[in-house]
């Protein structure tokens, strides 16, 4: 029985990316759609793979790393891939909480020379 497949511009649609996009993952080999011709055509593995991916960029992840990590899964399943995840995670997260900080920080400074700016323009129409 045929599993169902989607083409590229399906693919594109789907995950709200562009052509491009999507060539560099096969490129990168991400992903490896069946090839018809001209065609690419993309299985429910592809589909679950472009998920995993997706969400790792949103989570901030390289795509390198998340390569690798769909690389752990092929090569020795879904435990070790699952520990790796674990550490990927806590070293994102760690980063994550940096940027927040570094951020908080920026923000507590734009706001100070908004309010001195204020403040300045304020007597200077006095």
């Amino acid at each position: 029985m045929n599993e169902p497949r989607l083409t590229f511009k399906e693919m594109c649609t789907r995950f709200e990316v562009t052509p491009r996009t999507l060539r560099y993952y096969e490129y990168i080999e991400l992903l490896q759609p069946e090839k018809e011709g001209r065609n690419r055509f993309y299985t429910p593995r592809e589909v679950a793979r472009m998920t995993l991916i997706m969400r790792g960029r949103r989570y901030g992840f390289a795509l390198e790393d998340l390569r690798q990590w769909l690389l752990i899964y092929e090569q020795h399943g879904t435990k070790p891939q699952m520990k790796t995840f674990v550490e990927m995670a806590d070293r994102q997260m760690i980063e994550l909480q940096r940027q927040r900080e570094e951020l908080a920080q920026v923000i507590a400074d734009l706001k100070a020379m908004r309010d001195l700016a204020e403040s300045l323009s304020a007597e200077a129409d006095d």
